[in-house]
């Protein structure tokens, strides 16, 4: 391959659906210029989970407003996908925030458009346990509570992404079905690749696709068996891709940084009934670096897909997806 050949991250939208950082009021935000060095043009960034109270997502949320306020010349909170646009003119980084877990609503639906209006644009039901909106999927199979349904509604009103990732399969297919827009796997890999509860299953992936929704693969090592290769990581694209096209496939690295990592372990150590040590009895892998999605497009370019196809799976399908549903 000639140089002339070669893809360029800066010639189209990478859009990376979920960042694996530490979701907490004192985490500062520098940590973004890995993404923004990398070229990416888009990062939803978590601001709360099932593993801390509902008060730390409220908490966390004011402070990264506010941390991004202060960014402005580098980094825009955006509301629409025409924001995202945008910022990607100016050659900044476009951010929204994503919830993993529904216990951050403290069992108020009213809290979906509070949310909402302070930059969420998708949220999970479940962060591997059970909860009062339906299983995690390192739990009981259950599927979604009225609680969960009626989170839904109120997801599907205000325009906020459903996300079925860390959640337990019949929650997952129970979203699916009722849903009235496109539901995402933000950052869920193919279990037929690599049989771990954190992956989905085929009838998951199928059922997604059905929605019109995307698959975004996952960078941790562990969901990869245990590599961070892009290789590999190319391949569950390949795999979802050949099960239920390109066009619904994307991105969702859930990338920490080093010094993210070892906030990450303690957390771990601390809470470990969210990581059940059956599944969890070795190191997680590591985490792919989004300046690793380069080579990643040379490995699908070799396998076949057209520019078209990965200009998609880079960013435009979950673009597509967020045109159709954010309000």
């Amino acid at each position: 391959m000639s140089d002339s050949d070669k893809w360029s991250i800066n010639d189209m939208l990478v859009w990376d659906s979920h960042s694996g950082f530490e979701s907490r009021p004192d985490a500062r935000l520098n940590q973004l210029k890995t993404w923004r060095d990398a070229g990416v043009s888009y990062l939803s960034v978590n601001v709360g989970y099932d593993v801390r109270p509902w008060q730390n997502t409220v908490n966390t949320l004011a402070s990264f407003r506010t941390q991004l306020a202060k960014m402005s010349d580098d980094y825009v909170l955006v509301k629409s996908v025409t924001d995202i646009d945008r910022a990607r003119a100016e050659g900044k980084l476009a951010i929204s925030f994503d919830i993993e877990g529904m216990e951050s609503l403290n069992g108020n639906t009213d809290m979906v458009s509070l949310y909402y209006d302070l930059g969420v644009r998708q949220m999970l039901f479940a962060y591997n346990l059970n909860n009062r909106a339906g299983g995690g999927c390192h739990d009981k199979n259950v599927g979604l509570t009225d609680f969960g349904r009626d989170v839904i509604k109120h997801m599907n009103h205000v325009g906020m992404l459903v996300d079925c990732s860390h959640s337990a399969y019949s929650t997952t297919m129970d979203a699916m079905e009722i849903s009235t827009d496109p539901v995402i796997f933000s950052h869920s890999n193919a279990r037929a690749l690599v049989d771990h509860e954190r992956n989905i299953v085929d009838a998951q992936i199928k059922a997604c696709a059905a929605t019109g929704g995307v698959v975004g693969i996952n960078g941790i090592g562990l969901f990869l068996g245990g590599t961070i290769d892009p290789a590999i990581f190319a391949d569950h694209i390949v795999y979802v891709s050949d099960l239920v096209g390109p066009e619904y496939v994307g991105l969702g690295l859930d990338y920490a940084d080093e010094e993210e990592a070892e906030d990450i372990a303690d957390v771990f150590e601390a809470n470990a009934n969210f990581w059940p040590q059956t599944q969890y009895k070795d190191s997680i892998g590591g985490f792919m670096s989004p300046d690793k999605l380069p080579r990643v497009s040379e490995l699908l370019t070799s396998r076949g897909f057209s520019a078209t196809e990965i200009a998609g799976i880079m960013g435009k399908n979950f673009r597509r997806v967020a045109e159709q549903v954010w309000r």
